[in-house]
């Protein structure tokens, strides 16, 4: 292992947020070494977990290693690989720019995650599958078109191709990793959407072309997804809930009914 070779650290049998930054290392076609994979790896994440390094002890993985540095928190890695290796544009405006993205993506997967987990993630799922069943209905139905609602008119402003600048960036790589994850956990809530997030799709389709991210893909490093990571399919929550529909806008369904019942009264008098 040379200087300049990183270190990914992240549970070794799940995607998980660990794979946001392993598909801009892929992107970037640096060395890099998932360490918890390696034999002894898990011993070493632990031990940096604990406190056992010299830099700030990071609270959770994913953590990168550059050097003597210790880099934790997936947007604040991102942050730091995208400059350095050409995924994001070198003026301060964009930079922010994909930060300010890269924390509203990290809000919808912290969203996801707890469709399946909103009471505890301590407990396991069968603990909590009636609350899981309430707390998806809404995700469904409401926080999926809101979010991707909001990145496909983020992506049209910028002219459809790219989120930050004219070619692609971290944030590019987040949004086909979170396309992929909702596509696997609500594969009925996506084909709802799909036609309201045409450039949303097409940029998922793209970013799978890039040549480094097509063989990646086709690798064994690319685990599949499976239910011990953030996204999983349980069939049972990927179902509309009875008697409510989400709105085009995004608006929540009771706040959209009484604006119709208004304009019902409105016509009346």
């Amino acid at each position: 292992m040379t200087a300049d070779t990183y270190e990914l650290y992240y549970w070794p049998t799940i995607q998980g947020r660990g794979e946001f930054v392993r598909l801009a290392l892929e992107q970037a076609g640096v060395p890099y070494v998932d360490v918890a994979r390696r034999p002894k790896g898990m011993a070493a994440m632990m031990k940096l977990l604990e406190g056992g390094g010299n830099d700030l002890q990071p609270f959770a993985p994913p953590f990168l290693k550059s050097g003597d540095l210790v880099i934790a928190q997936t947007a604040t890695i991102l942050a730091y690989l995208g400059p350095r290796h050409g995924l994001v544009p070198g003026e301060e405006m964009n930079r922010l720019r994909a930060q300010q993205l890269q924390l509203t993506i990290a809000d919808l997967v912290a969203e996801a995650h707890d469709t399946h987990h909103p009471i505890a993630g301590s407990l396991y799922y069968e603990d909590q599958k009636r609350e899981a069943r309430r707390r998806s209905s809404v995700f469904v139905e409401e926080r999926i078109p809101k979010y991707l609602g909001y990145l496909e008119r983020v992506l049209d402003r910028n002219g459809g191709e790219h989120f930050v600048g004219n070619a692609v960036s971290y944030v590019d790589l987040s949004t086909f990793q979170v396309l992929a994850g909702l596509e696997y956990a609500f594969p009925n809530a996506l084909a709802r959407l799909a036609r309201r997030i045409p450039l949303l799709r097409q940029l998922r389709d793209e970013v799978a072309l890039q040549p480094r991210i097509a063989a990646y893909l086709a690798s064994d490093r690319r685990l599949p997804f499976n239910e011990q990571g953030i996204f999983r399919h349980y069939p049972e929550l990927d179902r509309r809930a009875v008697g409510r529909v989400a709105s085009a806008e995004g608006l929540p369904p009771r706040r959209r009914e009484r604006s119709q019942s208004a304009k019902r009264a409105s016509r009346n008098t």
